[in-house]
């Protein structure tokens, strides 16, 4: 089974839909399998002392602007849906609330993701469980216990699910990536495992894909240098275009762990020993 690619637009298409299709076509030209949105109902996500609180953005002087220009409404997402269609790419989004999910039933989605933040949240887990879609459940900033709840709450709805090793932090420094956590997810709870991840460059997603991870999601962005507090920790064109083949390129190289001598060995074995008389 080969490794889904998922590019995650998140919000980093800044509320214009014109990056956030110059964004799919990223993802199409690299050969990635989906992309992925976040949704997020801001009454709901955010105090109304937070929201109305100073903070300066393209969009105005408070919080409440900033997250309003980020979401896009249901005619946006009708657009989205309608160009990935047309490029032949999945989309998806992970929902930071209960109303978000069921926003985001009005669409024909054959995916659904858990978000490191939202994995406590066992009412939304439990609406994303009965929807019975395959879904990526990201394990950032939570206990062995946390995970085993969501764990549950799948396995109970019969679900199909994986889990994600992820580090919540933007960008991830390189030493707190703790790729083994990979294996013992696997491990521990007998399930595929997926990478999603926030560090800068490609070499740590490398490694995570020579551990035998079935999913690998990145941030993506045209420019790292954009606005938007998620924008260092995601890729650039060049660079999705270079995980993307290499990530190929990986597994098949990690090949089934079978020693075997291939025939292209036999004749270099003959040259190479003839000297021992070996046969």
């Amino acid at each position: 089974m080969s490794i889904f690619i998922i590019a995650e637009i998140g919000i980093n298409h800044n509320g214009d839909m014109s990056i956030c299709k110059e964004l799919i076509d990223v993802a199409v030209e690299a050969g990635c399998n989906a992309v992925k949105f976040q949704k997020r109902d801001i009454n709901k996500v955010y105090t109304q002392d937070f929201l109305d609180s100073l903070r300066e953005s393209p969009w105005g002087k408070t919080q409440r602007e900033q997250k309003t220009g980020l979401e896009f409404n249901i005619d946006e997402y009708k657009q989205i849906d309608k160009y990935c269609k047309e490029k032949n790419i999945e989309w998806f989004a992970s929902a930071w609330d209960i109303n978000s999910q069921y926003f985001l039933r009005q669409f024909n989605l054959k995916y659904n993701k858990v978000a490191s933040a939202m994995i406590v949240d066992e009412e939304l887990l439990t609406a994303i469980a009965s929807e019975k879609k395959h879904t990526f459940i990201s394990t950032g900033m939570t206990t062995y216990k946390q995970i085993q709840t969501a764990f549950d709450i799948f396995k109970k709805a019969n679900c199909p699910f994986e889990l994600m090793h992820t580090v919540s932090t933007y960008p991830m420094k390189d030493e707190d990536a703790n790729l083994n956590m990979i294996n013992t997810l696997r491990n521990k709870f007998n399930c595929n495992v997926g990478y999603s991840g926030h560090e800068v460059g490609l070499a740590v997603s490398y490694a995570a894909a020579a551990l035998g991870i079935t999913s690998l999601e990145r941030h993506i962005t045209l420019n790292r240098a954009m606005y938007g507090s998620d924008q260092s920790a995601s890729i650039e064109p060049a660079g999705l275009r270079q995980l993307v083949g290499a990530v190929k390129k990986i597994e098949k190289a990690m090949g089934d762990g079978v020693k075997r001598n291939i025939e292209a060995e036999k004749p270099i074995a003959k040259k190479l020993r003839e000297h021992l008389y070996w046969k």
